[in-house]
């Protein structure tokens, strides 16, 4: 009982030095606000806002149905070229897509012919190419279909294909990313303020002063733990319900307060991961270097940013010990597709698992770094 009301009032300590530290306080403001907002909304998986260019060698009715269907927000207005800018235009950058229509094009689908058009990619934009190449793909191909099925020239398909969104029907980018931005968030800023609250310590000497008094390390480090936990669960609420659900307009299918538990199971496993960084590291600077390096390597590996599947299958199988990539499975889908405990407790049992591991192993190696083993 003690031992509980000495981590308890160390953690007291840990809130008044956060509370006096207005740097580390408002860049824990601005990670659960604006950088949750900015991640949110400026992150997409859809073509926006995309160039193009239309050479119409044909001009005919149909060649201008195709051009006027490319429109806002996807696309900027069409601008028409002739065939000799075309490389020009590419070359500089102005358009990323530009779309050819032969001459007789139309003449040639009229007689039941298969004429064919060009389109040219500017393949520098990855992400925007690829999505953008089938956005223009099933345009040209809807314009074509209603011109054909105005002149009888349509022949019936064997396959009538109707696709249904699932969780997500209007494939909203910034649905799917607030989560995942609120996540690494909680990954950040949980490794931060913990390894940040343990050289603090060190760098002043003022963990000597801590270790004459009758406290244990595990006392010391267990405090840091809980208390930055809790302070980045407790952010990580109000950002759910003012930025998530309240800025960004996100609905949440299942149970907040669930989600919350996976949170906290999640937290003890990222402290714990900062506490050990700052452990081996010997400045402040070097554990920032580290910390960097760690982060991007968990947020580009659980599955947030791209999907575990289309990683290697000896990396999809190192991930298994990343806490995070459990956590995210786990969050989303209890908001997402309103999964329940009955649904989740698989990744909730891996990540408590996993976290106590971590926390376990910090909290060994902490003891042993000052030098003392009560």
């Amino acid at each position: 009982m003690k031992r509980f009301r000495r981590i308890f009032w160390l953690g007291l300590k840990e809130l008044a030095s956060l509370r006096r530290d207005r740097v580390m306080l408002g860049l824990l403001i601005y990670a659960f606000t604006v950088a949750v907002f900015i991640e949110a909304t400026g992150t997409s998986t859809s073509v926006n806002n995309a160039s193009i260019g239309f050479v119409d060698e044909d001009r005919s009715s149909l060649s201008r149905s195709i051009a006027n269907a490319f429109f806002p927000p996807e696309f900027q207005p069409v601008e028409y070229l002739s065939v000799e800018d075309v490389d020009a235009a590419l070359d500089g950058g102005r358009f990323l897509f530009v779309v050819g229509v032969p001459p007789g094009f139309e003449a040639d689908l009229r007689a039941g012919r298969q004429p064919q058009a060009q389109v040219l990619i500017d393949a520098t934009a990855m992400e925007q190419a690829g999505i953008g190449a089938n956005y223009i793909l099933e345009i040209m191909t809807a314009e074509i279909k209603r011109f054909a099925e105005r002149r009888d020239l349509q022949t019936a398909s064997p396959v009538d294909l109707v696709i249904h969104s699932a969780f997500n029907p209007n494939r909203d980018t910034t649905r799917f990313m607030s989560v995942i931005a609120l996540v690494n968030q909680v990954t950040i800023m949980a490794m931060v303020l913990t390894g940040a609250a343990v050289m603090r310590e060190r760098e002043h000497g003022t963990i000597e002063h801590l270790l004459a008094m009758p406290l244990a390390p595990f006392d010391i480090a267990a405090a840091k733990t809980l208390a930055n936990a809790g302070i980045v669960l407790s952010a990580a609420a109000l950002s759910m319900v003012l930025i998530v659900e309240g800025a960004l307009d996100v609905s949440v299918s299942g149970s907040r307060t669930l989600f919350l538990l996976g949170a906290a199971l999640y937290l003890l496993s990222a402290a714990a991961l900062g506490v050990f960084l700052a452990t081996i590291s010997r400045s402040m600077a070097q554990y920032g270097l580290l910390t960097i390096l760690t982060i991007m390597a968990i947020m580009l590996l659980s599955g947030g940013e791209t999907p575990v599947e289309a990683q290697p299958d000896w990396l999809q199988a190192i991930t298994q010990v990343l806490p995070s990539r459990h956590f995210i499975a786990s969050s989303q889908a209890i908001i997402f597709k309103g999964a329940g405990i009955g649904s989740v407790w698989p990744q909730f049992a891996a990540v408590a698992a996993l976290g106590l591991a971590l926390l376990s192993g910090s909290l060994v190696l902490f003891r042993r770094s000052i030098g003392t083993d009560r």
